[in-house]
């Protein structure tokens, strides 16, 4: 097994440098699986990390140098599968008003590879809509206060339902469902997940009819599956969404992981 590693901009780091980051809730972040060196949904990844440092600090880095932290931190982890985290964050701390001439720092971890849990998982559901949702940002108390109330409460993990009615998202994953002929996405303020987007367009090289719509709790007994993903998997069934029960479909599955399997892998 790999071991661990902590780049800060590309080299290794030490406990002085990360104190200041230690309570820091102003960044972001991407979640990534590497195989083989390389990345399925690279380009989703960066555009992510992109995006997100335009909205929190109005600047943000050149690609190649995110790449290259990315590279650096492999590297020292050594050949095999890993789990690779990058977070992004400004020097000048939280509390702040830091102009765009503040350049961003890169934290990457890497960590052992991960597939996700077996399932299938049983969601509960709370009212709950997520800060600036399109932005994949650390400062997110409630995700975990959420998940320890679900499991307090048997069940694996919480699905969210907007102000509308309408199924979102859940704590860490991306909600999808099926109708026996298309995949559902949910129509919701949500984070867009990279393994959503690489999904979607796979899906649409497959063939296989997708929609979006919205989904409330009184539309799940009409429905024919419904999976969570995330950077670990494309697809962990959900047998249970608060008071519905689910069919398994695993005719869903098998399209969702053939179809992430259909990505190609980038090289750093």
């Amino acid at each position: 097994m790999p071991p661990s590693v902590v780049h800060l901009n590309g080299h290794p780091t030490t406990t002085p440098a990360l104190s200041p980051l230690a309570f820091a809730g102003h960044a972001h972040f991407t979640a990534m699986q590497v195989r083989d060196g390389g990345v399925r949904g690279l380009d989703l990844h960066l555009e992510r990390l992109r995006a997100a440092s335009v909205v929190l600090f109005g600047r943000a880095l050149p690609e190649e140098r995110v790449r290259s932290r990315l590279r650096a931190a492999v590297a020292a982890a050594g050949p095999g599968d890993l789990s690779l985290t990058a977070t992004v964050f400004s020097p000048a701390g939280e509390f702040t008003v830091a102009g765009p001439e503040v350049e961003p720092g890169v934290l990457v971890r890497t960590a052992p590879p991960s597939s996700g849990p077996a399932g299938p998982l049983t969601l509960t559901t709370v009212e709950h809509e997520r800060f600036l949702p399109a932005v994949k940002h650390v400062g997110e108390v409630a995700k975990t206060h959420l998940l320890r109330q679900a499991a307090a409460e048997g069940f694996d993990d919480a699905a969210f339902v907007d102000r509308r009615g309408r199924l979102s998202e859940a704590t860490i994953w991306n909600l999808a469902f099926w109708d026996g002929t298309a995949v559902v996405w949910p129509r919701a303020a949500i984070l867009t997940g990279t393994t959503m987007g690489i999904l979607r367009r796979q899906l649409a090289h497959l063939g296989v009819p997708q929609q979006v719509r919205d989904v409330t709790p009184a539309d799940l007994p009409g429905l024919s599956g419904a999976v969570v993903m995330n950077s670990w998997t494309p697809g962990v069934a959900v047998r249970r969404i608060g008071s519905a029960a689910l069919p398994a479909a695993p005719d869903f599955l098998e399209v969702l992981h053939r179809a992430h399997g259909a990505e190609p892998l980038t090289a750093l």
